[in-house]
């Protein structure tokens, strides 16, 4: 917005729905700094925390492809989600 372009004009153009832009605006703009910085703590830690869980998820799949024995290629699946079966 600060290159000359309007607000709608900037809307439009990051391919985002006007009224999701007011509605994330008036709920961000009611936070304050430190409700800021705790959001934006929370998200790296989340992302960290789904980095792992993937590492994890990767790290058991090579365990298990490496495992011949099917007893022991069960220790190796994740045991999150459970099995629907």
């Amino acid at each position: 917005m600060g290159q000359g372009q309007s607000r709608q004009d900037a809307i439009r153009r990051s391919g985002v729905v006007a009224q999701v832009y007011y509605r994330w605006r008036k709920q961000s703009g009611a936070m304050g700094p430190d409700q800021l910085k705790e959001l934006k703590r929370l998200q790296q830690e989340n992302e960290l925390l789904r980095r792992a869980v993937t590492l994890d998820k990767l790290i058991m799949k090579e365990a298990a492809r490496g495992t011949e024995d099917p007893r022991q290629r069960s220790l190796c699946q994740p045991r999150w989600p459970p099995s629907l079966h």
